[in-house]
């Protein structure tokens, strides 16, 4: 899961690249995301390769360069993206891992990692996210309060909710007026991802 600081340096990684076709140097990369020191720069660079996102250039160029791995992301929807199980929108069940791929089209995915999950549940309903419908996430690790996320509670189960942070509480909103709000502590919360396409299929079987 990428950090908020590390998905920062990853897009703006991957626009520089697009529109200027080589990398850019440790001093464009402080200016563009305005970090006044280069050692905090170089944390979230470390950080990133260790991912397998980026390899350092040579001393005397000062620069990363992105690895191919990087790259795939920016095409992520013209290639497969996996579809990983189902979803609960409603009581949290456990995301069953499956490795399967769906071929999306660019406008539903994003230029970092994504997946799809199935939908089971009704939570969502009042949002237009319906049971047997397919989402497509986002894969990180934060979200802004009232993004529809993936939350991994206690380690072991995922729902899909509309989620609030504070700083001693963290709530999971269903979409369901007959749904009561779910309430946890910071560290029982872990978000995967966040909520940025959606599909549904109208075919009758």
């Amino acid at each position: 899961m990428l950090t908020k600081k590390q998905t920062e340096l990853l897009t703006t990684l991957l626009e520089h690249e697009a529109e200027f076709g080589y990398a850019p140097s440790l001093t464009e990369l402080c200016k563009a995301l305005s970090i006044k020191s280069q050692g905090s720069l170089l944390k979230r660079v470390k950080a990133l390769t260790q991912l397998g996102y980026v390899e350092p250039l040579s001393y005397q160029q000062r620069g990363v360069r992105l690895t191919k791995k990087a790259k795939e992301q920016r095409t992520v929807g013209q290639d497969a993206v996996p579809y990983v199980g189902v979803i609960a929108a409603g009581k949290p069940i456990e995301a069953i891992e499956q490795r399967q791929f769906m071929t999306l089209p660019d406008i539903l995915t994003t230029q970092l990692p994504c997946y799809v999950l199935k939908v089971q549940g009704d939570s969502m309903i009042e949002l237009g996210i319906l049971e047997g419908d397919y989402v497509i996430i986002e894969q990180r690790s934060y979200a802004k309060n009232g993004e529809i996320v993936v939350a991994l509670i206690n380690h072991t189960e995922a729902t899909l909710k509309t989620i609030e942070q504070y700083p001693d509480e963290v709530w999971l909103i269903p979409a369901n007026s007959s749904m009561a709000v779910q309430r946890y502590a910071p560290h029982q919360v872990e978000i995967q991802g966040v909520v940025v396409g959606q599909m549904r299929s109208y075919r009758t079987l």
